[in-house]
């Protein structure tokens, strides 16, 4: 590990216990703060966590901000009847060609909130803390060089304390240490909770789909640098594990994302397009069923250069 990350670990990497809420809302002062809940399919979990942000956050938090990301179910109402302002991912910036995944939706959140700072959170979260978002806010109300701040916490799955963050341990670390090294001290580089000052959040382009997390720290490091970042201890998190399948389309949009960087800084030079399909293997009766997934990500550009 590089000598300047070892001493970053130790400058901004603290623990939420470190920032009691009540110390938060003094310093808050004027600044705005805008809560960002992505929901796809999440009626059994968002309506608890609007519930605690309301209830435990209030004068600490402005405005709370479902995108609801073309649910099947009755997301968007759960979540509107806890009291979030909702928002149909499609119906913001209408004259743009609609694009799919995470990142999508997180950029398209900049154009519908006001908050200074934005904290993003995913909507899958199961007993939900008002500290995975107080925590965030930290570093950032303390300090004003401070621009990004991640969470960092335990993954507990299938009664491992934890065994979660598999796409992270086998894909986009190694990749961070190979291409990255001044990111290798970030504990979970893919956690989907996170605060930013919309300063630099508009400043930086959003890929579209699972690599929109790796994409932010590349660019926003490029933008900031490293002393601008922060990682907040927030304990431990639990969510709904998806299936190995899935993970292989997550890792293989992390890949992309790291090729299109790669690519962008310089430090590689392609001699053809990656494939954009992933071929995947199911037992089906005496052979295997061939599944075949797009993996194809797209680039939103920086907000700030989107006309009114």
């Amino acid at each position: 590990m590089l000598p300047e990350v070892r001493t970053w670990l130790r400058r901004r990497t603290s623990c939420v216990t470190d920032w009691p809420l009540r110390d938060l809302v003094a310093a808050k002062g004027r600044t705005t703060v805008s809560v960002v809940l992505p929901a796809r399919d999440e009626r059994e979990t968002v309506g608890e966590i609007v519930t605690v942000i309301r209830r435990e956050l209030g004068g600490l938090v402005d405005e709370i901000v479902v995108i609801d990301s073309r649910s099947t179910d009755d997301t968007a109402l759960v979540a509107a009847r806890a009291g979030a302002t909702v928002h149909a991912q499609d119906e913001i910036l209408p004259r743009l060609k609609p694009l799919d995944g995470k990142g999508e939706a997180l950029w398209k959140s900049l154009a519908v909130t006001s908050g200074d700072v934005l904290v993003f959170a995913d909507a899958d979260i199961r007993k939900f803390r008002p500290s995975l978002v107080f925590g965030l806010l930290g570093p950032i109300l303390a300090d004003p060089t401070v621009v990004y701040a991640k969470a960092c916490y335990d993954r507990p799955l299938n009664g491992s304390s934890n065994g979660g963050g598999r796409v992270t341990e086998l894909v986009a670390r190694p990749l961070i240490n190979l291409h990255w090294p001044r990111l290798a001290g970030f504990v979970q580089p893919l956690a989907g909770e996170y605060a930013g000052r919309r300063s630099a959040l508009e400043r930086v382009p959003f890929l579209t789909g699972y690599g929109v997390e790796l994409g932010l720290l590349i660019d926003l490091l490029e933008l900031a640098g490293l002393d601008a970042f922060a990682q907040v201890d927030l304990g431990s998190r639990e969510h709904a594990p998806q299936s190995t399948e899935a993970l292989g389309g997550m890792a293989s949009q992390i890949m992309l994302a790291a090729w299109s960087r790669l690519e962008r800084q310089g430090k590689i030079e392609t001699c053809h397009a990656p494939s954009l399909r992933l071929a995947q293997f199911r037992r089906a009766g005496d052979g295997h069923e061939v599944m075949l997934t797009d993996i194809g990500i797209a680039e939103r550009p920086p907000m700030i250069t989107m006309a009114a």
